[in-house]
């Protein structure tokens, strides 16, 4: 995302369409999400559509009640190689399966020390 397209109002879009894509993942109405954040469905429609924007606090509590990760969140805006870097070994880990995940934990304990 170039600068210009990180004002407020394109990144209140984006994080409302992630926001809406996880609930539907999570078989959730606006109506229950509303009751679990304390807000109402027409606040949680403005929240997806982009037309308001959400608080740090929000967004955390969308993060833990749908189970959207903080990277998947902001990556679109991160313009930093290394950080995008980190972002992308960390998706390619979140998709093995928990035996896979310890493993490579112990490689990289050992790799740390090489």
């Amino acid at each position: 995302m170039e600068e210009e397209e990180r004002t407020n109002g394109a990144i209140n879009k984006i994080l409302g369409v992630i926001f809406q894509e996880y609930r539907i993942k999570n078989k959730m109405t606006q109506e229950k999400l509303g009751e679990l954040l304390l807000k109402s469905p027409k606040t949680i429609s403005m929240i997806e559509t982009g037309k308001n924007g959400t608080s740090k606090k929000t967004d955390i509590d969308f993060m833990n009640i749908l189970g959207i990760t903080p990277n998947l969140l902001y990556k679109s805006f991160i313009t930093n190689n290394d950080l995008k870097k980190m972002i992308e070994i960390d998706e390619k880990i979140s998709e093995l399966d928990e035996e896979k995940k310890e493993a490579l934990l112990k490689i990289i304990d050992i790799l740390k020390f090489l």
